[in-house]
């Protein structure tokens, strides 16, 4: 089922988000959601807070960059519970997109190596690194998590200059291909 995305506005996407353990209910069904609702959206990841769950999943299909770099053709996981445990090296631009912020893109700066640990849909702990438009991913989706939108990352001269299509975004006042659910309808 293809789930709403919540817009920017939403109290859920500032909130940090809580851990789940197995007995979560319906976890397998809300996953097969998110997978659904992302690939609709033409996602490359989506976070349970984006779709108004406040708890700590977040899922990636990185194989629309394969061509960048060839190792993220079959790069498709689920992270549960997830923990950066480490950012390194000197941070790099990249033009950012979010499905909770349709039509609006920005450059952000992060470092270009991390080492996470999270769980897979079946609780099974793993501590992995990553480096590149993997990292990258993975940070913006965990800083959903976190309770932190990738505006948040811009600087404040770049945020007053959006400012009006932020408005918009809580207002719903945009049109996106996808479902959504925006703070303040108009």
């Amino acid at each position: 089922m293809i789930l709403p995305i919540v817009g920017y506005g939403n109290p859920v996407l500032k909130k940090k988000a809580g851990e789940i353990d197995a007995s979560y209910p319906g976890l397998q069904q809300f996953i097969d959601d998110m997978w659904e609702t992302m690939y609709n959206a033409n996602g490359v990841g989506l976070a349970a807070p984006q779709v108004g769950k406040s708890i700590r999943l977040f899922m990636i299909d990185a194989s629309p960059f394969e061509e960048e770099e060839e190792e993220l053709k079959d790069f498709k996981k689920v992270f549960i519970n997830a923990q950066i445990l480490e950012e390194t090296g000197e941070e790099w631009f990249f033009n950012e997109g979010c499905l909770s912020f349709p039509d609006l893109r920005e450059d952000v700066s992060r470092k270009p190596k991390i080492r996470i640990r999270y769980q897979d849909e079946k609780f099974n702990t793993y501590e992995e690194e990553y480096e590149g438009i993997a990292a990258r991913i993975i940070q913006h989706e965990y800083d959903h998590i976190e309770g932190i939108v990738f505006v948040d990352r811009i600087t404040p001269l770049k945020r007053r200059l959006i400012k009006n299509k932020l408005t918009n975004i809580i207002k719903g006042i945009t049109r996106p291909s996808y479902k959504m659910k925006f703070a303040q309808k108009s």
